[in-house]
């Protein structure tokens, strides 16, 4: 008798399953990785990344130039920063308050931070050897990936998302 999760696996929607994908990701990778990190801490450890590259940065301090710096973006601010420093806790980032760059803080990435990062992207591989992906259903989650990505990228844009 088949596990009674494939009958209602195999009657989801696509969002579902989607989602299912990628709790199946995050799992594999906070159980294997060397350190102890939410969800939301990895995520933010990949923008960080992602935030250091030139245009990225340019795109951050042309939005922060623009932004209204009212009480509720101060507040919204000081969440950011709480998060952030959670990471600089464990080594993985370093916070500038006064950046030269025109924008209320910077992050950087440590030697440490870099480490983990890999280590995450290998862990990611190795999940993907697992559930074995073949080359098409990358292709299939491409193409998915492609047409889904300006969803949120209209969004991010249309609320000036500069953190």
């Amino acid at each position: 008798m088949p596990h009674p999760h494939k009958k209602a696996i195999s009657d989801m929607d696509a969002s579902s399953l989607i989602g299912i994908i990628e709790e199946s990701k995050m799992t594999y990778v906070r159980e294997n990785l060397s350190i102890f990190l939410h969800e939301s801490q990895i995520k933010l450890l990949k923008r960080v990344k992602k935030h250091e590259k030139p245009h990225h940065k340019k795109v951050r301090i042309r939005e922060y130039e623009k932004a209204e710096k009212d009480d509720l973006f101060n507040m919204h601010l000081g969440l950011y920063l709480n998060k952030y420093k959670k990471l600089e806790k464990n080594g993985l980032i370093e916070i500038d308050l006064n950046p030269d760059n025109g924008l209320a803080y910077d992050c950087s990435l440590t030697s440490k931070g870099t480490e983990i990062l890999d280590e995450i992207s290998d862990l990611e591989k190795e999940w993907e050897e697992t559930v074995s992906i073949c080359e098409e259903d990358r292709e299939v989650l491409k193409r998915l990936a492609l047409d889904s990505f300006e969803i949120s990228y209209k969004h991010k844009k249309k609320k000036g998302f500069i953190f």
